[in-house]
């Protein structure tokens, strides 16, 4: 059986063809999937494949996720043609220092800021991409408050594709706009937050013919999920007992979880990890249905905020997904505050690493995990790093100057700055201050 869109909701079932233009079910209105029930995959032959496609030259290939393509079944190599800019391939790092933050053995960091726009929305959009021309369309669209606005915009050019961008008027860090900007996206500032414009879009996509690159497409996820095949890849396929991952729509989880169980049901590994989730404290309604006993009704926060930006997000689209993945793994959600994140992200850098500001939430949501005593010290965790440290200056600039403040008026504590010094024009005077500081 090829490929297919599936509905998830157990009680509808619908199957469609995987050419439909469509996000949702037509039946149920419940969310997508792409797959194709009748896979299975020699593991032993087929990870000596993934491996030896690394000293390849052919694009497909040098991608960190057509290399894995034998997991998407929705591309023919012999018929398709995937837009790559070499996206994937990126590091895991160790970071001792911020295992001691968090009161771990150790960590390890996925960086997906390694990516070509930045982040790990490069993942899931070449797969968009792919899909968009496939279907013949001429213009893509997403709402975005900076990494898949970057991304589609990038992807988009590449592919010969007009990108339209709707986003938050005010609400964005300058650094992901200016991506979008340089990658010549039309790119229109709506005066309303983000989960009203994703409804104002789904609208618009439907009476103009624009194809939706936001995560509700199926797509996307299906990209987003080679980042645990390539993890496992460079693991040597040794699972880890913790992934730890940002909760903004919540695209991540719900392709990671996919990916994982699809490749644990052809016996590519022998157990799940767990899956924490980790939000910020005051846009966290996945968080408060995690932890409702009842879970009768998921409840969205209509006014979300927070200044790590990429997970300012209020009504998570992809939360059905995510609830599933979660659970399924024996995962849990958390939450952390403004100075938790901040704190962590200080704490990244020092690691010579560095991030954005959403990406922290993993430090910071394993730090509570570990003192709450859900993750073991000796515990093996994979934390997910999900965008480039360049991703928001002017929030590092502020947190190391004490100047970063939220937008209802608290302060960020610099408990990890790093303010610069001024000094005057005197070579015996700067050489007294250097001995002082660093011995």
């Amino acid at each position: 059986m090829p490929s297919e869109l599936h509905c998830l909701n157990p009680e509808c079932r619908a199957v469609y063809p995987i050419d439909e233009v469509i996000y949702t079910c037509p039946q149920c209105a419940a969310l997508l999937e792409s797959g194709d029930p009748s896979l299975t995959l020699d593991p032993a032959a087929t990870k000596r494949l993934w491996r030896e496609r690394r000293m390849s030259n052919t694009p497909l290939d040098q991608s960190g996720v057509w290399r894995y393509r034998e997991m998407l079944g929705f591309f023919n190599e012999r018929q398709h043609c995937a837009v790559t800019l070499r996206e994937g391939n990126t590091p895991l790092l160790n970071a001792p220092r911020a295992a001691e933050y968090a009161g771990m053995d150790a960590v390890t960091f996925k960086h997906q800021g390694f990516n070509p726009t930045g982040s790990f929305k490069d993942n899931g959009m070449t797969a968009g991409a792919t899909v968009a021309l496939r279907l013949g369309m001429k213009r893509v669209a997403c709402v975005s408050t900076g990494n898949t606005s970057a991304s589609m915009a990038a992807y988009a050019a590449a592919a010969g594709l007009t990108p339209i961008i709707f986003l938050p008027h005010g609400n964005i860090s300058y650094g992901k706009l200016a991506q979008a900007l340089e990658y010549g996206a039309l790119t229109l500032q709506v005066e309303a937050n983000f989960d009203q414009i994703l409804a104002l879009v789904r609208v618009l996509a439907d009476e103009t013919g624009i194809y939706l690159l936001n995560s509700v497409n199926p797509f996307r996820i299906e990209g987003q999920k080679t980042i645990m095949v390539e993890m496992l890849d460079q693991r040597d396929w040794r699972v880890p007992d913790w992934v730890v991952v940002p909760g903004g729509n919540l695209g991540n989880v719900s392709a990671f979880g996919k990916g994982l169980r699809e490749l644990h049901a052809m016996g590519f590994i022998d157990r799940l990890p767990r899956l924490a989730v980790v939000q910020a404290a005051r846009s966290a309604p996945f968080y408060d249905y995690f932890h409702d006993g009842e879970r009768s009704k998921f409840v969205s926060v209509t006014e979300p905020e927070t200044l790590a930006t990429a997970i300012r997000i209020g009504d998570p689209v992809s939360w059905p997904k995510a609830i599933h993945e979660v659970e399924t793994s024996g995962g849990v959600v958390e939450r952390a505050t403004e100075q938790e994140i901040a704190d962590a992200k200080a704490v990244i850098g020092q690691c010579g690493i560095g991030c954005e500001p959403a990406s922290a939430a993993t430090l910071a949501g394993l730090k509570k995990l570990r003192a709450a005593g859900v993750i073991a010290a000796d515990a093996d965790v994979v934390a997910v790093l999900t965008g480039n440290v360049l991703k928001d200056p002017d929030y590092i600039f502020k947190y190391h100057t004490g100047g970063l403040k939220t937008p209802w008026g608290q302060g960020i504590e610099s408990n990890f700055g790093n303010r610069p010094v001024v000094l005057p024009n005197d070579a015996g005077r700067i050489a007294e201050f250097i001995a002082e500081r660093t011995g």
